[in-house]
């Protein structure tokens, strides 16, 4: 586990080769100045999922970095437990896609 994943309280749900569901418990620790999860979380526990996905495809010795991420909120999230489920849709030789 990675240590954001104890500061955040992220926990894997789901594992399977290309595929990731992780979860977050908001508190209202986590709000924006607008009583909202802040964007930065949410972003938090996207990349979390997405990266959880990725390492399932990967060969000994290979390790991951984010290089790229985009992200639509399309309703604000508040204290309720989130789930961000995650899909390698591309694994090339030096970079993949995954969708979140």
């Amino acid at each position: 586990h990675s240590p954001v994943c104890h500061l955040l309280n992220l926990e894997v749900e789901a594992l399977n080769p290309g595929f990731a569901g992780v979860s977050l418990a908001a508190t209202a620790a986590m709000f924006n100045p607008f009583g909202t999860v802040h964007g930065g979380i949410l972003c938090d526990l996207a990349d979390m999922a997405m990266g959880t996905a990725f390492m399932t495809t990967l060969q000994p010795g290979e390790g991951l970095a984010t290089i790229e991420l985009k992200i639509n909120f399309l309703r604000p999230a508040r204290e309720e437990r989130l789930m961000a489920e995650a899909k390698v849709t591309h694994r090339g030789r030096t970079t993949g896609y995954v969708e979140c």
